[in-house]
């Protein structure tokens, strides 16, 4: 089941949008400010975001924008606007779509269902976390909007933690796996390898010392939730 956050400062729209969506086995999370929507979305994940431009305070154009800097989710955003240049403002603040109040259910239902196939085709290549995107077929690392520079190694190396949370790594593990059952490569290499990691990370800012952990006289995990600080 995908969910899908509903955000809209008018709380008939919402519970129209619902009404037309749970039937098609969605799941609707519903946010009444673009506040309420970026809280949400920094701990949760969603499959999609339908997002009202028309807002009080903060605009669903700012906050698509703010969306856009942790979060690859996909956006349609939600209008009584048709004019060209209010469209190609939406999509340059980062929407993948653009539906026109009042529109059709049929076709509400079309461009999600066309923008959640796409986005599950990207998804197997793609781990995301905490605004932390990991892609395979790039092997690009991204925090937020922040490229991070790693050797094909280190590349490896988050990905299989990424991969494999809260699993603990043995140094001769991670040896085997990333360097070769065969290598003469010392362990303290992987020390080397997490400390370069570590600093690349605290870097561009991610709260790395919250997931990486030591696991002393063993190796290293990899955990999802805030925890204690650990070297």
């Amino acid at each position: 089941m995908d969910t899908i956050l509903l955000v809209d400062d008018e709380i008939r729209m919402l519970d129209l949008l619902v009404l037309y969506l749970e039937p098609y086995d969605f799941r609707c999370i519903k946010a009444e400010s673009g506040k309420e929507a970026l809280t949400f979305l920094e701990s949760e994940k969603v499959g999609i975001v339908i997002l009202d431009v028309m807002m009080p305070e903060m605009d669903g154009l700012i906050t698509c924008q703010k969306i856009r800097e942790f979060s690859d989710v996909p956006i349609i955003m939600l209008t009584a606007r048709s004019e060209t240049v209010d469209v190609i403002k939406g999509l340059k603040y980062g929407a993948d779509d653009y539906v026109t109040k009042p529109f059709h259910e049929a076709e509400l239902l079309a461009r999600i269902e066309a923008l959640l196939r796409r986005t599950n085709k990207t998804k197997e290549n793609n781990i995301i976390f905490k605004g932390l995107t990991w892609n395979e077929a790039s092997m690009e690392i991204k925090y937020r909007n922040h490229n991070i520079s790693v050797t094909p190694k280190e590349f490896i190396l988050i990905g299989l933690f990424l991969k494999n949370p809260h699993k603990v790594f043995s140094r001769d593990h991670l040896l085997s796996v990333i360097w070769g059952i065969n290598s003469h490569i010392d362990d303290r290499t992987i020390d080397s390898h997490i400390r370069n990691l570590r600093e690349k990370l605290r870097r561009v800012g991610f709260p790395v010392k919250n997931h990486l952990f030591t696991v002393w006289g063993v190796g290293y995990k990899w955990v999802t939730e805030d925890a204690e600080t650990n070297p």
